[in-house]
């Protein structure tokens, strides 16, 4: 243990927990740091990361735990250390700042501020001495400090110049042009000249799982018929769960692969890159009927519950690349290793076909992963395919068994509202299209989670907490988004009114704290949120989809639901705010064209009237369900159910009674076609649907 502890002690991210003992003399984000760098006059030395991220931890052992470091930036600076996955806020600004000074952008951030908050020089990761084409920390230390002795003036210029440019470019301004599909043409046209038609994905290495532009290039195929927009989500979706950016023994994918062939990942595992692939592959599997994409599905949910569900309900954020001080070492083998667990024959298949070799696919070690389909190996390997496949499960298995013995990597513990509502939504869509029961008793114990725990006495939500400590900052805008589209799926999934009841709650918080009256679009941070040197409105999909384009997604189905024409409005203005960057950048704006597809629509609205548990309704529900329908909202009551309680919450149901069976109201904009009663009538009227 270090002889140093400094404020970071009795925070509650893991992340700054990480950095207690540094012999740098660290401050949370908050007054006290502010107030003591406005009144010694000092610059401020703002470092932001989080706890999966490798080079975090390069910087900490090489930079923070040096003594002589550490006393430099002890004697000359304020240090504050931010946990971005904390304060999204902070970090959106201040990674701006960077990419704006270095054009690019990573972590851990390195950033330095005036005491006005306002920034005037920084980078990402800084080594000990010069190499990689970067100075060594200290020299960057000793050239800022010297600066501010003897150029105040122009680094105060300089800050005041690189404070107006973030929130230049944070700003969107509307392009002239309609909402039309022309847009989604010319997006599809944008991807298909990006994609890697041989290895899947978009661009070159290092490759990232993209899957707000998987899910966008299903739609227009279905739109459109285009084959070749199915055809790269395919191959990508083929590729990526044969890889080594896929845990072939766990399931759940990795962050992001390094090189072009998704074989070797940066090893962390995030929560919601496992949410937002989940269900991309599970518009997939509605799409193809391809049984694959089902195992992936399964797999990934199946390695969050086990590794990843608190007892409490709620998700946790990560799990990291280290384990043992090693990038990775949790994961890899030695074909050694696997044929003294296996014995000689049992690894010889398992070698030949997740590719282990004596000499190792990545640094004398091998990342297991697969270069052919089962029907090719069982060809390859004389062997029926059922048989093969028994075999390889049992082989990982009992592979998986031993690993879970090995020193495990650590885990972020910290509980957080909106990446939980992207997993509560993965879970909540698999119970639906998977018939699985299971999963949506998970996404409900998280969303009541959320709901109760995260939450302040007035209803307003939170942005964090952990085992121990209480739930703080005020929510931010994906937040409240990402819930509200999930409680909407949610509702699909269990038809109970009370998760459309949170959801209006939760649109009217973003309709009374987020909407900008002047421009249109929703805020970062709330109205009553503290005051930083810009307030952003998240226009960019990034790891994660636009805050926006997630609030625009699910008031859009709120609306049709509930029949709610201001949450439709506020919609529609922001996708018009946003139509400059749907047709410059498609590829930062993929989830605001999935919510154009389906402003567009045409959107089915169905409404049925039946038993929940009675067979027959469960069969109409898998019909609708089954096949990929992006552009569909369902509603259902029991046949007991009266009009009152039904359209209090759910206006597409009023005025709805049953026949002599299940009653399913087929409608576009609330105006309904005869109904269908019974699931074979059912069948009919959906082929001449549009």
């Amino acid at each position: 243990m270090s002889q140093f502890t400094n404020r970071l002690a009795t925070e509650s991210s893991l992340y700054l927990r990480q950095h207690a003992h540094n012999p740098v003399d660290w401050y949370p984000w908050g007054d006290e740091a502010i107030q003591k760098a406005r009144t010694l006059d000092r610059p401020i030395f703002l470092s932001i990361g989080y706890s999966a991220c490798h080079w975090c931890h390069v910087m900490e052992h090489e930079s923070f735990e040096d003594p002589a470091v550490a006393a430099f930036l002890n004697e000359h600076f304020v240090c504050i250390k931010v946990d971005r996955e904390e304060r999204p806020d902070l970090d959106q600004i201040y990674m701006s700042a960077v990419q704006l000074l270095t054009r690019q952008g990573g972590w851990p951030m390195s950033m330095f501020l005036a005491p006005s908050l306002k920034p005037f020089f920084g980078g990402t990761y800084f080594p000990p001495d010069d190499r990689y084409g970067r100075p060594s920390f200290r020299k960057v230390l000793e050239a800022v400090l010297n600066a501010w002795n003897t150029k105040r003036r122009d680094l105060e210029t300089q800050a005041d110049q690189l404070t107006q440019g973030v929130q230049e470019a944070m700003r969107l301004d509307p392009a002239e042009g309609d909402l039309s599909v022309d847009l989604l043409r010319d997006a599809g046209r944008m991807l298909g000249s990006v994609f890697d038609s041989r290895h899947g994905g978009f661009g070159q290495a290092p490759k990232f799982p993209h899957p707000m532009d998987l899910r966008l290039l299903l739609r227009l195929w279905k739109r459109f018929g285009d084959e070749h927009a199915l055809a790269m989500v395919r191959v990508t979706l083929d590729r990526m769960a044969m890889g080594g950016i896929y845990d072939q023994l766990g399931g759940g994918f990795h962050r992001y692969s390094t090189d072009a062939t998704w074989l070797v990942p940066h090893f962390e595992k995030m929560l919601y890159d496992n949410a937002l692939l989940a269900v991309a592959y599970l518009e997939a599997l509605q799409a193809t009927g391809d049984a694959f994409y089902r195992e992936v599905v399964e797999e990934t949910l199946d390695y969050v519950r086990r590794e990843m569900l608190s007892p409490e309900g709620g998700f946790y954020s990560t799990q990291d690349a280290d384990s043992e001080g090693v990038e990775g070492k949790f994961f890899v083998w030695t074909r050694d290793e696997i044929e003294q667990i296996l014995g000689k024959e049992d690894a010889i298949l398992f070698a030949a076909v997740y590719d282990v070799t004596p000499a190792g696919n990545w640094e004398g070690h091998s990342i297991v992963h697969r270069t052919r389909g089962y029907d090719q190996d069982a060809q390859l390997l004389k062997s029926p395919v059922e048989d093969l496949r028994r075999r390889l499960n049992d082989a990982k298995a009992r592979l998986l068994a031993v690993r879970g013995k090995r020193v495990w990597p650590g885990r972020d513990e910290k509980i957080l509202a909106g990446w939980n509502a992207l997993m509560i939504n993965a879970f909540a869509l698999a119970g639906q299209v998977l018939d699985r029961a299971d999963y949506v008793r998970v996404a409900e114990d998280a969303a009541r989670f959320v709901l109760t725990q995260l939450r302040t006495p007035q209803g307003r939500l939170l942005r964090t907490t952990s085992l121990g400590s209480v739930a703080k900052y005020n929510a931010y805008l994906e937040d409240y988004a990402y819930l509200l589209d999930a409680l909407v799926t949610l509702y699909e999934t269990t038809f109970d009114p009370a998760h459309l009841e949170s959801a209006n709650e939760l649109a009217r918080t973003l309709q009374e704290q987020f909407w900008d009256e002047k421009e249109g679009g929703f805020f970062y941070t709330s109205g009553d949120h503290e005051q930083l040197i810009a307030r952003t409105k998240d226009p960019h999909d990034n790891a994660t989809p636009s805050a926006n384009a997630v609030a625009v997604t699910g008031l859009l189905r709120l609306a049709k639901l509930t029949g709610r024409n201001d949450w439709r409005d506020m919609a529609e203005t922001t996708m018009k705010l946003y139509r400059g960057l749907m047709a410059s950048s498609p590829a930062a704006a993929g989830q605001m064209l999935i919510a154009l597809d389906f402003h567009l629509g045409p959107v089915l609205e169905f409404a049925i009237v039946g038993p929940p548990d009675a067979e027959e309704t469960r069969s109409v529900l898998r019909r609708i369900r089954g096949e990929f329908r992006p552009g569909k909202v369902v509603a259902l009551k029991g046949i007991q159910e009266n009009d009152a309680k039904g359209s209090e919450a759910v206006a597409l149901l009023a005025g709805k009674t049953g026949q002599d069976g299940v009653t399913v109201f087929i409608c576009r904009d609330f105006a309904c076609q005869t109904p269908v009663v019974g699931a074979k009538a059912l069948d009919a009227a959906l082929l001449t649907a549009p």
